[in-house]
């Protein structure tokens, strides 16, 4: 199969957990400090090679779609009216625009992240890519899609993205692999389980915010959303739990050296905002005063 070089990311949510914050502005567009979340997520997939990006939005989002852009002649005029100063920031805000080629596409189907996978079919076609979220992501080195990568040219296979689990209520909030260790953190899966609870998980590996999916994943989503109930949601381990019963090789890749970042509820999103902003050179010092001073 080519080299991946396509992503998908779904960002078709209400994001009812911020609301009414998300009433006008998409959750995605939600800052961490002076960069929106789903920027994060498309600055990882290029720094792995990636060149187009299809976004599956839903309504109220063309905000997301302006975001990645060309700059308006407003601002741009502004910036360059500000002299040499503001030339960084010009820059900034034009380079945006060039990480990628964007794609938009408006969901339709059945609630879950399974309709996202379908509504873009004809843009993958035949060839491996990417899937992620536009609400989390992973901080690592190498970056989290470079070692799936990695994995994927071993297997030429699909690619989970795992972490272990830190708490007990994690187990009630992600699906977890379960199956063979074939090397250090590399599992080859034979069970994914849906917010299973501690007892019954099996493994302590998480799937989170991100996939390697082969073409012919679309032919399980079919399959998955044909034996759907009436309002029954359509995700994507549906498809993957079929392909696991016709003994397709799914591998869980653990992400070494990794930060996961939830900002999909608010007390992960404002955790997540605090330790970034951790990072900035410019506001770290006096942000850990005023934390101590609390």
């Amino acid at each position: 199969m080519p080299a991946i070089t396509k992503a998908v990311i779904a960002a078709a949510g209400f994001g009812t957990r911020f609301l009414p914050q998300t009433k006008a502005m998409p959750k995605e567009m939600l800052p961490l400090v002076d960069k929106p979340i789903i920027q994060y997520v498309v600055e990882e997939l290029v720094s792995v090679g990636v060149q187009d990006i299809v976004i599956v939005t839903g309504q109220n989002k063309r905000s997301i779609e302006d975001h990645f852009d060309r700059p308006s002649e407003d601002l741009v005029a502004n910036l360059k009216s500000g002299g040499k100063a503001k030339l960084p920031l010009l820059k900034m805000v034009e380079d945006i625009s060039n990480l990628a080629n964007f794609v938009y596409v408006r969901q339709k189907g059945p609630y879950g992240n399974g309709t996202p996978l379908l509504n873009v079919e004809h843009l993958i076609r035949d060839e491996p890519f990417i899937f992620t979220f536009s609400d989390d992501f992973i901080k690592a080195t190498p970056p989290r899609f470079g070692q799936m990568i990695d994995v994927y040219d071993q297997y030429k296979c699909p690619v989970l993205s795992v972490i272990r689990a830190e708490n007990e209520s994690d187990y009630t909030k992600y699906g977890f692999a379960g199956g063979r260790e074939l090397a250090p953190g590399i599992i080859d899966v034979d069970s994914i389980i849906e917010k299973p609870g501690k007892d019954k998980a099996p493994s302590n590996l998480a799937t989170v915010s991100g996939f390697i999916l082969t073409p012919d994943i679309f032919d399980y989503l079919r399959q998955a959303k044909a034996g759907l109930g009436p309002n029954a949601e359509l995700y994507s381990n549906d498809a993957l739990k079929l392909m696991l019963r016709e003994d397709k090789q799914i591998i869980a890749c653990e992400i070494k050296n990794g930060r996961y970042f939830d900002a999909g509820n608010k007390l992960d999103y404002i955790k997540a905002l605090i330790e970034i902003a951790l990072e900035q050179d410019d506001i770290k010092q006096p942000l850990k005063q005023f934390i101590k001073s609390l």
